[in-house]
């Protein structure tokens, strides 16, 4: 028997992919757990055009990623930071720091936690930071640390 998946199953498939499987299997575990539904033309077709959907809004998101990278390396990003008499800074700076630069600066909301900063930012001086958005789009932004 052929079923559609509608979530990830342990050694047989992920999400919205066409399995075959044996008749008991998919009406004893899959079918009552809501795990799958039968593979027929009419719910073949609403995978079809689910897959589309969820392509469309993949190229979208894809354009959207482009215009913000294109924005983040227009020009370096100033992150300040209290410092002490020598241009030291008083610990280091965070991606915390970072992602609220962004969002002030360049008005993008972006998680810190997709930002890898470098280990050497302790000092005043021009920085870059990793920022990975996911679906193979990354690319380097600089900052520049200043002082308050």
């Amino acid at each position: 028997m052929e079923v559609i998946l509608i979530q990830d199953v342990d050694n047989l498939g992920g999400t919205n992919e066409v399995v075959k499987v044996r008749n008991g299997y998919a009406r004893n575990f899959l079918l009552p757990r809501k795990l799958a539904v039968e593979a027929s033309p009419g719910n073949r077709k609403q995978l079809e055009e689910k897959m589309k959907q969820q392509r469309k809004k993949e190229e979208g998101m894809l354009a959207e990623v482009n215009s913000v990278i294109e924005k983040l390396n227009e020009a370096p990003l100033k992150v300040g930071a209290k410092t002490g008499t020598s241009g030291k800074i008083f610990g280091t700076v965070t991606s915390l720091q970072l992602s609220r630069a962004i969002r002030d600066q360049k008005g993008y909301e972006i998680d810190r936690k997709k930002s890898t900063l470098p280990d050497e930012g302790k000092e005043l001086g021009s920085y870059k930071a990793h920022i990975d958005f996911g679906n193979g789009k990354s690319t380097d932004v600089e900052f520049e640390v200043v002082g308050e």
